[in-house]
């Protein structure tokens, strides 16, 4: 095999499948064989243009699943064979400030897996070593790749402050990010509260670990939380800052709002409402490459798992623009390897 297959996004929601040639990855990546990638709404900065030169081709996809089969020079840690993902930090340099006192998460010069560089919808990705993270056995390429991103971020939104056992948490959006959320949540030891509009959700909120359904479209979300007495955290995942903005009042003294859904409009907060009780409002975006595989042997010990809906690699597109739509549930992933 001298080519792969991959989807190029140039211009405006448009997908090209193309062929590219197979290269030797360079110094410190490898190249790994896709065998799943999921499809999350950050690949809209790909998809829609919203990126430095939206001309330039590039991959979306930033759930990535796959084997390696090739190791450039100086890696040492991984071999041809082994099991590997990587998220949307594709990889510390180890050399700026933030990775120099261990914040690789934050480094200035970290990759951004399928918006700065060539992501998951391929057949083939290339990656730095210092980005990838080992799937165990107990996970499929389709289970493993949600996790990678939607499941990362929520795992550690839900651990940025030392909530303890048994406090009140809310998940705010039941979608790709919400519905693991609230099992992450449930298994944390949490007593959990699902907010989504409309009831048509509350169902599958309560199978996935909610003990109280908050139906935003009919009842004052804050005033809800209030009534069971004020949460200690709540985890924003819709991408709506409209939906996100009432949510400081539902929170208990010394409570915290952490945002990982990122919307195109802005929050708007009372600045009483932080005042008066000691609330936070915060951001989180995601882990580093260890903390994924922390992450990925909680899920094995809990029994969570993504709702998962696997359409062919041919299909992105439609995958895309099922994701785009919220119809999904909870998770597009592209079959890669079928």
């Amino acid at each position: 095999m001298s080519t792969y297959r991959a989807f190029e996004a140039t211009g405006v929601h448009q997908l090209r499948l193309v062929e590219r040639e197979l290269v030797e990855p360079a110094p410190g990546h490898v190249r790994l064989r896709v065998e799943a990638c999921g499809v999350c709404h950050t690949d809209v900065l790909a998809v829609e243009g919203l990126r430095a030169d939206p001309a330039q081709p590039l991959v979306p996809g930033h759930e990535v699943v796959g084997v390696i089969d090739a190791v450039g020079a100086g890696v040492t840690a991984w071999q041809p064979g082994d099991r590997a993902g990587v998220g949307f930090l594709g990889g510390q340099c180890w050399e700026c400030e933030p990775c120099r006192r261990g914040d690789f998460v934050n480094c200035l010069g970290q990759q951004q897996t399928g918006t700065t560089v060539d992501g998951g919808y391929a057949e083939v990705v290339y990656a730095r070593s210092s980005g990838l993270v080992r799937i165990p056995d107990g996970l499929t390429a389709a289970e493993a790749a949600p996790l990678l991103c939607a499941g990362l971020t929520t795992f550690m939104a839900l651990q940025q402050d030392s909530t303890r056992a048994g406090s009140l948490v809310a998940v705010q959006g039941i979608g790709g990010l919400g519905h693991l959320a609230l099992q992450y949540a449930r298994s944390l030891g949490h007593r959990v509260v699902a907010i989504a509009r409309g009831s048509e959700k509350e169902k599958q909120a309560r199978e996935m670990g909610a003990h109280e359904y908050i139906n935003s479209t009919d009842q004052d979300p804050a005033a809800a939380l209030r009534d069971l007495g004020g949460a200690a955290l709540i985890v924003a995942t819709a991408a709506s800052g409209a939906a996100m903005s009432p949510l400081v009042g539902g929170l208990a003294p010394g409570g915290k709002l952490v945002v990982v859904g990122a919307a195109p409009d802005p929050i708007t907060v009372s600045t009483a409402d932080l005042i008066f009780g000691t609330r936070t409002l915060a951001g989180s975006l995601t882990g580093s490459s260890i903390q994924n595989e922390d992450n990925l042997a909680f899920v094995l010990a809990h029994g969570i798992r993504p709702a998962v809906e696997v359409l062919p690699f041919e299909q992105a597109m439609d995958g895309y623009e099922r994701m785009l739509s919220g119809k999904a549930r909870f998770r597009v992933v592209l079959d890669v390897a079928a």
